[in-house]
């Protein structure tokens, strides 16, 4: 879901893909790659871009790379999760890519991939000229992204308790929440025993938050970036 420039340590663009839309909205944060700053993406997008195509949407369903900021054990995303589950007032169902299978994430071929191609050879001097580069990313098939600059502080090393976990609506996806899809026995067993406590598919709820998970305000504008020819 992340995809981090190699240029220098700082800006950290981070993704959303919509499969059926062939679109992208995407974040270029400058702080920290934590769970608060994936899950302001996802209601970036929403804000801008989710909400004017699915008006009538009932439930938002996300895959995920199974590490990273977003990692199925990761709690923080978790409970950013149920923050914006509460803000659009409909459930939110995850699920993750097994490790080592992100390959399969459409995200990194049919996103990710052409950013890269797009800023091939061209000095990331700034953030401007990164968030330039990737809003005029474009494909054959009609790919079309926006993107925008987050300056929002995003502190690492933020630990989140059992009990704050046990106080969010989360429950488990009983389709392949065990992780067992590969068809070897033997890995089926690995995978059942890894998986057992920590399932790649789980649903958050809308439910009444207490105050620590209310959130007071949103990095989201409507600046972001059109997409503009390449510098």
């Amino acid at each position: 879901m992340t995809f981090q420039s190699l240029i220098w340590a700082g800006p950290f663009p981070m993704g959303v893909y919509d499969l059926a839309a062939n679109t992208g909205w995407v974040s270029v944060g400058i702080d920290h790659d934590t769970s608060s700053f994936a899950v302001e993406t996802i209601r970036c997008w929403w804000d801008s871009m989710g909400s004017e195509r699915y008006p009538n949407a009932e439930r938002l369903f996300i895959t995920a790379d199974g590490g990273g900021s977003n990692g199925f054990r990761v709690r923080l995303w978790k409970v950013e999760l149920q923050k914006l589950s509460d803000e659009l007032g409909m459930p939110i169902s995850v699920s993750h890519f097994p490790p080592g299978t992100s390959k399969w994430n459409k995200i990194e071929h049919r996103l990710f991939s052409f950013i890269s191609q797009n800023w091939r050879g061209k000095p990331l001097i700034s953030h401007e000229v990164i968030v330039n580069l990737i809003a005029s990313t474009t494909t054959e098939t009609g790919l079309r992204v926006r993107a925008q600059l987050d300056t929002a502080k995003y502190p690492a090393g933020r630990t989140v308790s059992k009990q704050e976990l046990a106080e969010i609506d989360l429950g488990r996806d009983s389709f392949h929440a065990n992780g067992t899809t590969q068809s070897s026995r033997e890995r089926k067993k690995s995978l059942h025993k890894l998986f057992r406590d920590r399932p790649l598919a789980f649903e958050v709820s809308r439910l009444s938050a207490p105050n620590w998970l209310r959130r007071d305000s949103s990095t989201c504008s409507s600046n972001w970036r059109a997409p503009t020819k390449s510098p």
